[in-house]
């Protein structure tokens, strides 16, 4: 697995993470553009779900099978969407801390992804 990806997924989905915690300690919602840097996040994951689904069709292996590897990049995906949309049912502050756990969440997946794949 590409290390520079995992990092950056791992620092923007951190930012993310600060950012929606920001916005809870002032006891705001979240807003549009949270909802952009959640976009942000999601897409940088899905680059790093197709990398790592070609890596694997190429004969790469990660250390601890491909099925395991597969259902975590499917979970770093759906982090930040899923705490977004439960966001959205929540329109106080504790949406924004919902997304700020969502991209903890996704953060501490990168790690464990490294760890698959034999980081």
């Amino acid at each position: 697995m590409l290390v520079a990806l995992t990092v950056t997924v791992s620092v923007t989905a951190l930012v993310l993470a600060a950012w929606c915690g920001f916005a809870a300690y002032r006891d705001q919602p979240t807003k549009d553009w949270h909802f952009i840097g959640m976009a942000v996040v999601s897409v940088l994951a899905l680059v790093q779900l197709v990398v790592g689904i070609v890596r694997l069709a190429g004969g790469d292996t990660a250390d601890q099978g491909a099925v395991l590897f597969v259902s975590y990049l499917l979970g770093a995906v759906l982090a930040v969407p899923a705490a977004g949309f439960l966001s959205l049912s929540e329109r106080t502050r504790w949406g924004s801390v919902t997304v700020s756990a969502g991209a903890v969440v996704l953060a501490v997946l990168e790690v464990r992804l490294h760890d698959i794949w034999g980081g």
